[in-house]
């Protein structure tokens, strides 16, 4: 039971993985202000702009999503942790 339980978090992370390297590719985006400033260093000759702006944008973009990883993370390993020693107490 608990192979087939660990399978299945197994393929539910590699499939999320997938998805998500597939999907990059399609994020980079940028709003109207940004787009102005890149339009206006672009016509006068500089064309680095661009680039740091869309990782800057990336950044943000991330980070929210990197903060609850994070934190579902720690709350699946405190709700493990605590069922398994809620099964160890009754062994007892």
């Amino acid at each position: 039971m608990r192979f087939i339980l660990n399978m299945k978090v197994l393929k539910s992370t590699i499939f999320t993985l997938l998805l998500l390297m597939t999907s990059v590719g399609y994020s980079f985006a940028q709003c109207a202000m940004c787009r102005a400033t890149v339009e206006n260093n672009v016509s006068h000759g500089d064309t680095t702009v661009g680039a740091g702006l869309n990782m800057g944008i990336l950044y943000l973009f991330s980070a929210p999503y990197v903060a609850l990883g994070i934190i579902g993370f720690v709350w699946y390993r405190y709700a493990k942790r605590k069922k398994q020693m809620a099964a160890s107490a009754r062994r007892f």
